[in-house]
């Protein structure tokens, strides 16, 4: 089985061929396909590569399923006895997209 630990908006993902997963929101459009170049590591049936300048060439293949917007968190602050209060909300933008071709 062979997988790639690519890194994309910060976070690290291990993909293999065909995973679906949601990312930081890339600026693409819906249909389209997109390179990610930071693979930090690939296993091809076993044999692990982490060397430096053969990575450097490589790159991962995915098309970009949907854009989207995450489940609301919020965000609560209070200071006790002050009668402080605040109340925010935020919705993390997220891209999905479908990994196509491997190093």
């Amino acid at each position: 089985m062979s997988y790639a630990v690519i890194r994309t908006g910060g976070k690290q993902y291990r993909v293999s061929e065909g995973t679906r997963l949601r990312v930081e929101k890339l600026p693409a459009e819906v249909g389209s396909e997109v390179e990610l170049s930071e693979v930090l590591l690939t296993s091809n049936d076993g044999k692990l590569v982490t060397n430096a300048s053969a990575l450097a060439s490589a790159s991962v293949k995915a098309k970009i399923v949907r854009h989207g917007r995450g489940r609301k968190i919020l965000v609560f602050k209070k200071k006790r006895r002050k009668g402080y209060e605040r109340r925010q909300g935020h919705r993390q933008a997220f891209t999905e997209i479908l990994i196509s071709a491997l190093p």
